[in-house]
């Protein structure tokens, strides 16, 4: 990590941020008093909720944490960080299955911002099974996904029970 670094960028698309997300969040302000959580807005991909959805999701989740902000970004994760000045992204692993994708991430970033860095966080045992993707999967058949999601989320992803849910 580069000295000086006190802001952190915590990227990824959040559709639905789950406790899995929240526990990267609060170990991440253990470290580094600035948070920014960047909410990709990818139009190709289509989710549950809009970018305009989960920042108020991921907002109302996380409001009682200081140092957290929450902000869209569409293109290139070094170009956010860098105007943000923000030398370190943030990235949960939970198992080695994502190592392979977030290490050729990792080393594009580098090699695209050589002043940044990437910091991997194991996501908290009680979590390493959960993603966004089992959590609309789960909602989509009628499970319930309490506490596995904020309470917010959890009453937003009530309504969409029984529908198809895209963004898979």
């Amino acid at each position: 990590m580069k000295s000086g670094s006190s802001v952190a960028v915590y990227p990824g698309s959040f559709d639905p941020i789950t406790y899995g997300h929240v526990d990267i969040v609060d170990r991440t302000l253990a470290i580094f008093p600035e948070l920014i959580v960047g909410v990709a807005n990818n139009p190709s991909k289509k989710g549950i909720f809009s970018v305009a959805e989960r920042i108020e999701l991921i907002s109302e989740s996380l409001k009682d944490r200081k140092g957290v902000r929450v902000e869209s970004f569409e293109g290139l994760l070094v170009d956010f960080c860098k105007e943000r000045g923000a030398a370190v992204i943030i990235r949960g692993l939970r198992a080695l299955s994502d190592f392979e994708f977030e290490f050729q991430m990792a080393m594009m970033n580098q090699r695209m911002r050589p002043e940044g860095e990437t910091v991997f966080m194991m996501t908290g045992p009680q979590y390493f099974y959960l993603s966004s993707s089992i959590i609309k999967e789960v909602v989509q058949f009628g499970g319930d996904v309490g506490g596995l999601v904020p309470e917010v989320v959890n009453e937003r992803l009530k309504s969409y029970h029984g529908r198809k849910l895209s963004g898979r």
